[in-house]
This record gives structure tokens, sequence and C-alpha cells, in this order.
């Protein structure tokens, strides 16, 4: 059976991030939310997690979930020859609603699905978020819905959606953004090739633009 914890107060906090700590440790799903929508999330290390994940959305391999942070430093330890450009809009944007693809460091022993050598990174800002993340390391976290259902916005609305294939359902309130993060692609910048926008979200492409300066933006 799955629960819903409390986590909005900070006398909450305590108990439900054990909860999900030990949910997560166990290889089990957990939803939490995050700066945009709720989002549901695995042990990005633990391939029969992702896999459980996936399985929960209705998605497939070619669907790999992105990867949430708790900290810019983060970014070295899983992907390689980051770009300047990548870091100088994770100083602006981080913690934000902007997702950015990189090239993933070979060394991981992980499997998030088909990436085709990628691996997609955010630090979110939700304080909540972030200390969960601080406690278990990175997460693999995507929309708390089913494949083709609007994202969740509360933890309600995802456990409609995702039933007992969710251990534990971390309930904040109403998810404070409501627009999906702005997915960028930044593999091909090393190579002067231009920023690709994989999907437009909460950060406007023209903020981007004016932080790409020379490098292209298209989409």
């Amino acid at each position: 059976m799955s629960e819903i914890v409390r986590c909005e107060h900070p006398e909450d906090l305590p108990r439900a991030l054990r909860e999900a700590r030990r949910a997560l440790s166990a290889g089990s799903l957990v939803v939490t939310p995050t700066d945009t929508v709720y989002g549901v999330a695995a042990d990005a290390f633990a391939p029969a997690a992702v896999q459980r994940l996936l399985d929960a959305k209705g998605r497939g391999r070619d669907f790999p979930p992105p990867v949430l942070i708790p900290e810019l430093a983060t970014m070295d330890a899983l992907a390689a020859d980051i770009p300047q450009l990548a870091r100088t809009l994770a100083e602006k944007f981080w913690p934000g609603a902007l997702t950015l693809v990189l090239t993933m460091q070979p060394s991981l022993s992980w499997d998030l699905g088909d990436t085709g050598g990628t691996v997609a990174l955010r630090i979110p800002d939700l304080e909540v978020c972030r200390e969960l993340l601080r406690d278990t390391g990175p997460l693999a976290v995507s929309s708390a819905n089913t494949h083709g259902q609007p994202a969740a916005m509360t933890a309600e609305q995802a456990q409609a959606m995702l039933g007992d294939a969710v251990e534990v359902y971390l309930d904040g309130g109403r998810a404070p953004g409501g627009t999906a993060s702005t997915i960028l692609d930044l593999t091909r910048v090393n190579d002067g090739g231009p920023i690709r926008v994989l999907r437009r979200g909460a950060i406007p492409v023209e903020e981007i633009r004016a932080v790409a300066g020379a490098t292209e933006v298209d989409g």
C-alpha cells in the first residue's frame, strides 16, 4: 500500500525524509514536490528502480528520465566534456526550471534507458526536494503522471494516476510552479554546434539567447 506523508511544514520534514530514503534505498519509487510539478523519483543508480519508474508511467526506454542533483558540483561527477556555456547557464538559472542535456560520464554504472550517451541534469528550486537529494544523491525523476496525462500538481493527483506503483508520496501542498522545465541539448556546443531547445518551458528561450551570446539557439 502506498502512503502519503506530509512535508509541507518543518516539523514534518524529518519523518518525510526518513520514509522517502527508506523507500528509495529499497528500490521503490517516491513522489516528491519540485519547483515545477510533482515528480516520481527512483535511485538513479538502481536500474531495476528506474525501470519501475518507466513502467509506472507507461513509458519505454526511449524516454529516459532526467536526473535531479542537489548542487552544481555534482554535474562534474555525472557529465563529461561540459561546455563552458553549460556552466554559465547553470550558474544563471540553477536552482531553477532549466534542464541541461550533456554528455554522460562514460565511467558511470547506471542504466537510465536509451540515452544515447547523454544525461539530462537539473537542480530544483525547492528546498524540500533538494534536502531529499542531499540525503539520497542523484535521483532519476520524471513528472508524476501516466503517459499522456497532465503532470500532477498535488500528491493526491499523483496518487490517483500512479497508485501503488509508488510507495511513498511526499505531500508538500500544491506545486508552486506549474510549468515544466525548459530542456536544452548542449552536446554539440563544444564542436561549434547550436544549443537545441528540446522543450520550451518555464525559462523563456529569449532569456537563454541573452546568456548564449554568439552561440546559436535552435528552437
